[in-house]
Parts: structure tokens; sequence; C-alpha cells
């Protein structure tokens, strides 16, 4: 066999090793879950997230319309640019069609940008801003678990009923806290409260103690942090040991079940707090949270819940719809009402909020709490309707106008 005929055959081989594998990469649906795999919300989101989703699609027996699906990951480091970085190389050379989680805002609006344009899906079950379904809402945009208008609504009107009359709000230099922050200003001035002041820290803050000093000295009779993660157990333990919450109320105005684990019940006990989900609520949220549980070890956060309906609701509409078009696929999973051990009755708004009822709880006593992860007792819950913000006031530019 001569040079060039060896080389020939070599190219043609070559060639279809290639062409298998793109045809092989061609079978899968890719489903991204973008997450914080590493500081600060990673207990909330992170492996856990992947871990959810991926229990979505083996429940769907792992393939849509006759392909695999296949769930991937990526760190965004709570780094805009990076999460943007990560997103565009997903959508233009990877192949993703939906991306979920991202629970950090700031990250989480880049995000909806990017998929906005390129017209996948965005499944937004970690991110908080209600900006999402606001000014920056999208067609293939869809907030699914919760957002910074829900939290402020439960937890801040539950405590100016009990008498609470100035605020001082601790709260994250980036969209969430800025958000949080002017959402539960809405509520406090709606009941005849008052700011008597505010201090912004940092995100990933080891160090509280300057700031909880100005909140002691404002004498606020509640002392409202709109931060979450490791910043909110941080503050919250700071704030302890320098005596503040024998003095003052402390208000988490977006909690997590992995930060009161953190935290301990001696730490948290008497801190009320919204919530999409918690695993104790009924018989359903048991039984899932179990097998989450046997995979991680971990109670399962209302992002962990919020990421496994959301990949169900989306293979559901994919199937549906016979498409992968990430417009066709939205505009099914609006359509179809969402029910699951989450969610009962759930539907989603054209301005691509998810409307489900919210549950505002109290964190138990150390005797209060009964067996591993009894952290919770529920006091109110929270129709859909009145928990999120009305359709008309969001400034979506998809909302028809009347």
């Amino acid at each position: 066999m001569s040079g060039a005929t060896g080389r020939a055959i070599g190219a043609i081989l070559t060639l279809a090793i290639f062409s298998t594998s793109a045809i092989a990469q061609n079978d899968l649906i890719k489903i991204g879950v973008l997450t914080d795999m590493s500081s600060l919300y990673a207990d909330n989101g992170g492996q856990g997230s992947v871990v959810a989703a991926q229990m979505a699609v083996d429940d769907f027996n792992r393939k849509v319309l006759g392909r695999s699906v296949q769930v991937v990951t990526g760190d965004h480091q709570n780094k805009a640019d990076v999460g943007s970085a990560i997103t565009r190389r997903w959508l233009e050379n990877e192949g993703v069609e939906a991306i979920l989680d991202v629970p950090n805002s700031a990250v989480a609006l880049a995000v909806q940008g990017i998929t906005r344009d390129k017209k996948k899906l965005f499944l937004a079950t970690g991110a908080a801003t209600s900006r999402l379904t606001g000014d920056e809402c999208s067609p293939t945009g869809i907030h699914w678990t919760y957002d910074t208008y829900a939290l402020s609504q439960g937890t801040t009107k539950a405590i100016s009923r009990l008498g609470a009359k100035t605020w001082f709000f601790l709260s994250a230099d980036y969209a969430l806290g800025s958000q949080l922050e002017a959402d539960s200003r809405k509520v406090i001035e709606a009941t005849g409260g008052k700011v008597v002041g505010a201090v912004k820290h940092p995100v990933n803050t080891p160090d509280f103690s300057s700031f909880l000093l100005q909140a002691q000295s404002s004498k606020a009779d509640v002392i409202a942090l709109a931060d979450s993660g490791g910043d909110f157990i941080n503050a919250v333990k700071q704030a302890g040991e320098f005596g503040i919450t024998q003095q003052q109320k402390l208000a988490g105005l977006i909690v997590f079940i992995a930060d009161i684990h953190s935290l301990g019940l001696q730490s948290a006990q008497g801190l009320m707090l919204s919530s999409a989900f918690y695993w104790d609520l009924n018989d359903e949220t048991r039984a899932w949270s179990r097998r989450f549980i046997e995979k991680t070890g971990k109670v399962p956060t209302m992002i962990h819940a919020g990421t496994y309906g959301a990949v169900m609701h989306y293979l559901k509409a994919v199937e549906a719809a016979g498409t992968l078009d990430g417009p066709t696929v939205s505009a099914k999973m609006h359509e179809m009402p969402v029910n699951d051990f989450m969610t009962k009755n759930g539907r989603i708004r054209e301005d691509g909020r998810l409307v489900r009822d919210m549950y505002l709880f109290r964190v138990k006593s150390p005797e209060e709490s009964k067996y591993k992860f009894d952290y919770y007792k529920l006091l109110a819950t929270i129709p859909g309707e009145e928990a999120f913000r009305p359709l008309k006031e969001g400034g979506c530019s998809l909302v028809t106008k009347p």
C-alpha cells in the first residue's frame, strides 16, 4: 500500500470516527445546571441541584423525543462574566437546550439576557431577583421557585403584624440585596413601619462587626438581613456573639433550610422566614425528600425541589410540543399547569412567573425538634395570588396592556 493510499484511508477513518462522535452528540439533549459549586451558595444549590436535575431525568426514563437526556454542570463562581462565558459556550458550541438554577441574581440577569437572544430556555430555580419577571423578563425565561417580592411579602408582613415598627437593613451589595431591600421597603411603608437605616456589605463577607454595630446603634426593632447563604449564616452567628439578638429581632429575608442546619437550632430558633418548600410538609414532600437525602445525606432546599420540578415540567413540555425549539417549548410550559410534590395547580404567567403557594415558618427550638431535620413549624400558607407581585406592576414588556 502506497503512502498516499494509506493517508487517504486514514483520512476516511478519521472522518468516520468524527462523524460517529458527532451523531452521538446530536443524539443527546443537554440540560445545563449552572450553579455555585464551592462558595456561599453551594449548600443551597450546588451539587444538590445537579442531583435533583438528574433525579428528574431518571424519573422521566432518561429520554425524550427518542433521544437521551444528559445533565451538564457549570460553576459560575458568583461572577457574571464567568456565568456568561459558560452560558455562551453551552448554547453556541455544546448544544445545551435549557439552563437551570443560577443562585446569584447578578449572574442570573446576565444569563437571562443571553438565553433571550439565543431563544433558549432559562429556568431560574435558584435566582431571587424579581427583575427576571419585571423589566428583564424574557419569552424563554421562567422564574420558578421564589423571588424577592414573595419573600418580602411573607416575612416582612408577618413581623410587622407582630408589632415591629422600625427597621434597619443589612443588605448584600449586589442585585439580590438591592431588590430584596427595595421590595421589603414597600411592604414596611404600606404597613405603617419606618426604615431608620441601612448598610450594604460585600458578598462573601467574613467579618460583619462594623455593619452589625451600625444596626445595633440604630435601635431598630428589626434588623433585616437582605443576604443569603454564607453571608446570612455569618451575620446571624456574629449578631448572637455581640448579644444583639437579646435586644433586637433578626429577620432573614431569604433563608434556606441548609442555612438553619449550619447555624443549629440554638442559634436560629424563633427566626421567621418564607419558603416555597419544606421537606416535612406532607407525605409527598417527605417521600421525595427521603430519596434526595439517601443520595446526598443532606436535607433538600427549595432550590433543589424547584430544580427537580422545573426539569420535569420542561421534559413534559418538550414531549408535548414535539420539538426542542425554545419559544415553542416555553409556550407549552406556560400552557400546561404545574402539579408535583412541591407545587399544586401552579401556573406560569405571561411574564414568566410560576405562581404557587408560599409558606411562612418559624424555626423550632432545640426542645421542639423531635427528629433529624425537624426544623420548621408552619405558621401560614400564603396563596400564590397574594404572595407574588401583581402581573401589571412588574413592568414586563410581554404583559398584554389593558
